[in-house]
């Protein structure tokens, strides 16, 4: 393996973005979602210096994105399919000059939705990156990497057999190390409460310089995150990257309990997303979310950290991370 799979602070050509384009998905959240997407294209056109190629799923889609975007400076309205805005596990993940696409399957079958399986080969194909495909289920999301071949994962969704049944931890990693360059696997265990990616580890901890992860630190009574956070800061804690380094665990304070339909929802300030100039942190209450911009400005001093509304794109599952995906320079 020639190359790894670059960190996400590292210079980005493009800033891939869903655009939400279904009603029959996002109901009476639509125009809300619509416009909270729209404002994290004008943050990363803007002070986050990046070229945004937003996709849009179909053309009703694609009308609203232009009326919200259409000639904004930095921005570019890609045609394409989709069954739903979640490009950090439908997508590509971009190394070595290639496109890398995995199969998809819904999140193990949860939602299986038309096109979602074909946004790989479409994104490869507008960048005009090589297209190399791997036969196994990974999603984006559910993998964080340093730049320097150390990957970041939880044994809830990779070794789930929703995804691949029958992996074991080493089937695992070789083909991380295979596909993705890893030279070494990190292994958290759960991942957030009532989260449909079954502990996608970018709402859980990510990497935010070399050796250097952040993982949430429970907020108010009751956090439902509160054991999973814990146990992650304390797996970290005595873990090495590939190069042998102690890791060192900077926590950063969690949304708390945000109330849904069935329980809590999986809000996670760690679905945050850097951008070549900028850092936009997911916000649901103006307190935490103030103390977590904070936190982040101190471990990226040379980035401005802004906060977005992320209320109606929760609705729909995720964030920020979940609906982007960095084409490197």
């Amino acid at each position: 393996m020639s190359f790894v799979v670059p960190p996400e602070w590292a210079p980005h050509k493009a800033m891939w973005l869903g655009f939400p384009s279904h009603a029959e998905l996002w109901q009476d959240d639509l125009e809300a979602a619509q416009e909270e997407v729209a404002a994290l294209a004008r943050a990363l056109a803007g002070p986050g210096g990046e070229r945004v190629r937003v996709m849009t799923g179909h053309p009703g889609g694609e009308h609203a994105a232009r009326k919200l975007l259409g000639g904004v400076d930095g921005i570019d309205l890609m045609q394409g399919r989709f069954g739903d805005i979640w490009l950090r596990d439908t997508g590509p993940i971009f190394a070595g000059g290639q496109a890398l696409a995995f199969r998809f399957n819904g999140w193990g079958g949860k939602y299986e939705l038309e096109h979602d399986d074909t946004v790989a080969h479409q994104i490869a194909e507008m960048t005009g990156a090589p297209l190399v495909a791997h036969d196994f289920v990974l999603e984006g999301g559910a993998v964080d990497h340093d730049g320097r071949g150390t990957v970041l994962t939880t044994g809830q969704c990779l070794l789930n057999p929703n995804r691949n049944p029958g992996w074991t931890t080493a089937d695992a990693e070789e083909a991380l190390a295979r596909s993705l360059g890893a030279r070494k696997v990190l292994w958290l265990g759960e991942g957030l409460r009532n989260d449909h990616t079954d502990g996608h580890v970018d709402n859980l901890a990510r990497f935010v310089a070399p050796a250097t992860v952040a993982v949430p630190v429970a907020w108010g009574r009751g956090d439902p995150n509160a054991e999973a956070y814990d146990d992650a800061a304390r797996r970290l804690s005595g873990m090495t990257d590939a190069d042998g380094t102690p890791l060192k665990v900077v926590r950063i304070p969690s949304p708390g309990w945000i109330d849904g339909e069935a329980g809590p929802i999986p809000a996670s300030h760690m679905n945050f997303l850097i951008a070549n100039k900028a850092v936009i942190v997911p916000i649901y209450e103006k307190q935490p979310g103030d103390f977590a911009v904070g936190v982040l400005r101190e471990i990226f001093p040379g980035r401005e950290v802004i906060g977005l509304p992320s209320i109606a794109i929760l609705t729909g599952g995720g964030s920020f991370h979940c609906i982007t995906q960095q084409e490197p320079a």
